[in-house]
């Protein structure tokens, strides 16, 4: 039997692989799984850049695969649940298979170094064999790839709909077909669940190019209403969504300058789906459609708008608003807030915001109003209202405010004050540097660092036990975290380094400190890098498990420029032994380069 090789996509790419390799890279069944998936066609364009190849692979779900080259031999991620738990899968396998015979023109068994001459079949030759097929051959190829892809379906819906022109009927259909959910999305599917929409839009967008204003008016407030439906059924952490309901409303408004609806049934129309919508669809309608609605249409949509707005209750500090009519209180303050801006006038549009003053912000958004104004006097007369509203639960962003405008009128003292405050309440790094930009302003920066440092100190609880549990960086520390930081940011490496001796910090700034020192002290650096080895590998995802591989490279570089390179061997062993049923991080080992 010949000798598989491995293949590289393009002449001098680093990215080579093999069937052996993808082989020894996971089980036999899951090998021949992956194999069904190549030679089924699942696995969708392949795109190679830099060291890796990535593409969609077909299966119960659509996923997102990419092979890469890294120090460790070849790196591999996949968005189905058993490649983000870190595991080499049936979805890699298909991509790493399909790779390996669009770059050779058969199959991966018979890919061989022997049989290099076998003719490699082009997308050319694909076009020419369609052309030679009769009409029906080529409807039954296109019928079948419909019922198999349902984006492709939807998409000769769509053109179907639109063959003696638009249908709206079926194209509401097409429309409600790429939106429905059928259950609920994952984040995963997202990217191809709306990249179907997307398409629906695109055949919307033609139907405005052929001369449909109307028609196009009608169907993409179907698929906002659509959309606006499926939303709840979706995790669209990505913001696809919230995208595509901002291309349609785009499109909207383009159809509606063309075809001009009447302008006061349009205004009614908009203010009650802002009111209703939670995903602020045509909110800003009296803004981005002033000129379709023209005099005619702002007038009814004022009238609409005055008219909620005057059942909307005045709030008072630390009043609270019932939480079924606080959307309708967000909604209509919005559009008055637009309306006000369009009409003019300070006092009218503090009027607005002066309607809800249930917190210290509300009184510096006004305060913000009058300064953009020029208006200081009566910025910082809000300002202060708000401190006075609010003297225990102030917003910082206030605090601030004052404190600026104390400072323009010669009230050094009660600035600094109000910002040492601001620094109590939230001893950190951020605050710090805010006391000091003003302590410089008046310069008197010496006193105040000598105060904060003395009040952090006093926060500092007693050292724990060395086996303690250690603290992410976010989360409010009793060590000495938080003057490491000021130290670092002072670039006072010296004794930031002292200063976590003495009182320890959290693992981050451990590992900042050890990145910081490792050049003239690597022996305080490699205990440091060696204890993030077990932390990564028990996460026990392949993220996990190249960080652990990044970090003993690391150790092994210290080791070796510590004269103690014959050590690592020894400590590798002591890495591998207590981990090894962590079978991916055992192939990164062996196949990495010490």
């Amino acid at each position: 039997m010949a000798t598989e090789r491995p293949y590289a996509a393009s002449e001098g790419s680093p990215f080579t692989l093999s069937p052996d390799l993808l082989r020894s890279m996971t089980d036999a069944g899951t090998f021949n799984r992956g194999k069904s998936y190549s030679d089924d066609g699942r696995v969708g364009p392949i795109e190679e850049r830099e060291a890796a190849i990535t593409a969609a692979v077909r299966g119960s779900q659509s996923c997102q695969v990419e092979l890469r080259v890294g120090d460790g031999g070849v790196e591999y991620s996949c968005t189905c649940p058993v490649g983000e738990e870190g595991i080499f899968c049936k979805h890699c396998v298909a991509l790493g298979l399909s790779w390996i015979r669009g770059e050779t023109g058969g199959t991966p068994e018979t890919n061989t170094a022997d049989a290099p001459g076998e003719p490699v079949t082009t997308l050319g030759e694909v076009r020419s064999y369609l052309s030679g097929q009769e009409k029906p051959v080529l409807v039954d190829l296109l019928m079948e790839r419909a019922m198999e892809d349902d984006r492709f379906g939807q998409r000769l819906l769509m053109k179907a709909a639109m063959l003696k022109g638009p249908d709206l009927t079926a194209l509401r259909e097409a429309i409600d077909a790429a939106v429905r959910t059928d259950g609920f999305v994952h984040y995963r599917e997202m990217y191809d669940y709306s990249r179907g929409i997307e398409d629906t839009i695109a055949a919307i967008g033609k139907l405005l190019d052929e001369g449909h204003a109307e028609a196009v008016v009608n169907l993409s407030e179907h698929a906002l209403k659509a959309i606006e439906g499926a939303l709840g059924s979706v995790d669209d952490s990505d913001g696809y969504m919230g995208g595509l309901l901002s291309e349609l409303q785009e499109l909207h408004h383009s159809a509606c300058v063309i075809c001009r609806p009447d302008p006061s049934a349009l205004a009614k129309r908009f203010f009650d789906w802002g009111m209703s919508s939670e995903w602020e669809v045509f909110l800003d309608a009296s803004a981005r459609y002033a000129d379709v609605l023209g005099d005619e249409g702002l007038a009814t949509y004022g009238k609409l708008a005055e008219a909620a707005w005057a059942g909307i209750p005045q709030l008072g500090p630390n009043d609270k608003e019932d939480e079924d009519h606080y959307g309708r209180r967000f909604r209509i303050t919005h559009v008055m807030e637009h309306l006000t801006r369009q009409r003019g006038g300070i006092d009218a549009l503090v009027a607005v915001k002066s309607r809800d003053l249930s917190t210290s912000y509300d009184y510096l958004e006004i305060a913000k109003i009058f300064r953009e104004a020029g208006q200081n006097g009566r910025a910082l007369e809000w300002a202060e209202r708000g401190l006075q509203a609010f003297p225990e639960r102030t917003d910082s962003r206030l605090r601030e405010f004052v404190a600026e405008e104390y400072h323009l009128v010669g009230r050094h003292d009660e600035a600094m004050e109000l910002i040492w405050v601001d620094f109590v309440n939230a001893p950190y790094l951020e605050k710090f540097q805010k006391l000091k930009a003003h302590a410089d302003r008046v310069g008197q920066w010496s006193p105040w660092r000598e105060r904060a440092f003395a009040h952090l100190r006093s926060l500092i609880a007693p050292k724990k036990e060395a086996a303690r549990r250690r603290l992410p960086a976010w989360e409010d520390e009793g060590d000495g975290s938080r003057i490491q930081r000021i130290l670092l940011w002072e670039s006072d490496l010296e004794s930031a380094w002292r200063e976590a001796r003495q009182s320890d910090c959290s693992e981050e700034l451990w590992k900042e400190l050890a990145q910081q020192r490792e050049r003239e002290h690597p022996e305080e650096a490699l205990p440091i890098y060696q204890r993030q080895i077990q932390p990564a590998l028990d996460r026990r995802n392949i993220d996990g498990y190249r960080e652990a591989l990044r970090w003993l490279h690391k150790v092994r570089e210290l080791m070796v420029r510590m004269d103690k390179g014959s050590e690592f061997p020894v400590f590798l062993e002591s890495v591998r032994s207590g981990n090894r049923a962590k079978r991916n991080f055992m192939k990164l080992i062996e196949n990495a380069r010490w």
